[in-house]
């Protein structure tokens, strides 16, 4: 499974050219005006994680392969996108598919860029996204809700519109689908997981700074990171003008740059780090002469669910995993070692698997 993030934000906040440092690929133009992006952007990069490189300096494996991610960069939205101002509805298919929506908010100022709304006022953006993405729900609610009510003489059908009725009238009340508590209904259930409602998706604000604020002071982040923890949601601070930059150096010209402004990490890997956490994700790995491999799956999943990613007939068939803890093969080098020393595990089917396990499934075919 790899981690979907929808950038969206309003035209000129600087989506694109985050989405060209961020995939190292300048395939989204980015100019000074509206509507840029006209067709959705997609790219997946690798997951930089520094537990894959130890690994593969100890094994040497023929081949490394690391987890992904996908950026999808989606058309500037404007205030009535969901009535068809703008680019429309064009833009809302490609963030149904997303896991997570990453939100884009300029916190700059700049009188060569035009802001839609001409000044820069980062709540009041976050404010016409997100009442777009609500009413789009709305739409897509009262849609489901009509086609449940036509079905006469199904009670099921029947209590699923009504659970329809009871999370439109959620929305109406200017509420996220996020927040909304289900009743027990199987239909409601897989009508939900069919409509991807926007406004229940794991959100992320990405505050676009000019160099001069990445070492802090700038009002306008404040204000989104105000925002954010009153949201319990993740925010991030990048300047995507200098990511873009950071492009085509060495690793160690990059950290270089970062260093001179105080950063640690460039934007990739921190907006891969809070989509991770925000959504509750980690990794485990497989180890061996021919690969060594980075997989991701969901905090709390169990073994046969893990196997289940590599392959379907892995978790079907499922027998048991020997497993080893990162630190225990760091320090004894190899898999002969660690059984040897006693650190190899054998787990079953109700084996929770923790972060960064390097794991072997056994299987029936």
């Amino acid at each position: 499974m790899a981690l979907s993030i929808g950038i969206v934000g309003l035209p000129n906040v600087g989506k694109s050219t985050l989405f060209n440092a961020l995939t190292r690929a300048q395939n989204a133009q980015a100019a000074n005006y509206p509507f840029c992006t006209i067709e959705p952007n997609k790219a997946t990069v690798p997951v930089p994680d520094e537990r894959l490189v130890r690994l593969d300096e100890i094994v040497h494996p023929r081949k490394s392969v690391q987890a992904t991610v996908d950026f999808i960069d989606i058309a500037g939205l404007v205030r009535g996108a969901s009535k068809g101002e703008g680019l429309g509805n064009q833009f809302l298919g490609n963030i149904r598919e997303c896991a997570a929506i990453l939100e884009v908010v300029r916190c700059f100022e700049d009188g060569n860029i035009t802001h839609v709304d001409g000044s820069v006022d980062p709540v009041r953006d976050v404010e016409t996204i997100e009442t777009e993405l609500l009413l789009a729900d709305i739409q897509s609610v009262t849609r489901r809700m009509e086609r449940f009510q036509k079905i006469r003489g199904d009670k099921e059908a029947q209590a699923a519109a009504a659970e329809m009725a009871r999370l439109l009238e959620h929305l109406n009340g200017g509420q996220p689908a996020s927040t909304f508590e289900a009743r027990d209904n199987e239909l409601f259930a897989s009508a939900w997981k069919e409509l991807g409602l926007l406004t229940a998706k794991t959100t992320i604000y990405c505050a676009n700074v000019d160099e001069d604020a990445l070492s802090g002071g700038n009002e306008h982040v404040a204000r989104l990171q105000e925002l954010a923890a009153s949201r319990g949601a993740e925010c991030v601070t990048i300047c995507a003008r200098l990511e873009e930059e950071l492009q085509g150096l060495s690793e160690a010209e990059q950290l270089e740059m970062l260093a001179s402004y105080g950063i640690a990490e460039s934007g990739l890997v921190q907006v891969i780090r809070r989509g991770y956490r925000a959504l509750g994700l980690i990794s485990f790995f497989t180890v061996g002469e021919k690969e060594d491999r980075a997989w991701t799956i969901g905090e709390g999943w169990k073994a046969p669910q893990a196997a289940g990613v590599i392959h379907t007939d892995f978790e079907r068939g499922f027998i048991r995993a020997e497993v080893i803890s990162y630190e225990d093969f760091l320090k004894y080098r190899s898999e002969a070692a660690c059984r040897t020393a006693g650190v190899m595990r054998t787990e079953g089917k109700e084996y929770v698997v923790a972060d960064g396990d390097i794991m072997h499934f056994l299987f029936n075919v």
